[in-house]
């Protein structure tokens, strides 16, 4: 990826020379010639297109602004609820990522999740415990945080 991303900027300065003029706008086509370049090369040459990456990142991001409002509208109702009907509660997230980034990660964007807090993980690091304002159904808790966060992180990392 580091090698695309190279050629990529590369090919971009080399455009700005081409057009004579050393301009944002000028390096931004280049770059964008580039990455047309490398998206035909890559069906010729053995290598995952570094955008897809670039693309699956934009997703985490969009996923866990959703996530974010989501939750914050959750806590908006818990909050201004006359009686408490939540049922707070510890789970515990067996994770399938394997590296210690990923699950840091994972560990991150839970607790900056208004109404979620990670608070510890297990001795071979593979068990995130969780704490949160309201879980009415902790297998489906649990079940979301796999096929939301863990599945965007695993399309971005791998």
């Amino acid at each position: 990826m580091a090698f695309q991303i190279l050629i990529n900027l590369i090919i971009a300065v080399t455009w700005a020379f081409l057009q004579n003029s050393f301009t944002a706008s000028h390096f931004f086509f280049g770059y964008v010639v580039g990455i047309f370049i490398l998206f035909i090369l890559r069906k010729f040459l053995i290598f995952d297109f570094y955008m897809d990456r670039v693309w699956a990142l934009v997703k985490l991001l969009f996923l866990f602004v959703v996530e974010l409002v989501k939750s914050n509208i959750d806590v908006i109702k818990i909050i201004l609820s006359p009686k408490l009907k939540n049922k707070t509660g510890i789970i515990a997230v067996e994770t399938r990522l394997d590296s210690k980034l990923e699950i840091t990660l994972l560990a991150g964007l839970i607790s900056l999740t208004p109404g979620t807090i990670s608070m510890d993980f297990s001795d071979n690091g593979k068990t995130i415990y969780i704490h949160s304002l309201d879980i009415p159904d902790k297998e489906k808790m649990i079940e979301q945080i796999h096929n939301t966060f863990e599945r965007a992180i695993m399309e971005v990392t791998n």
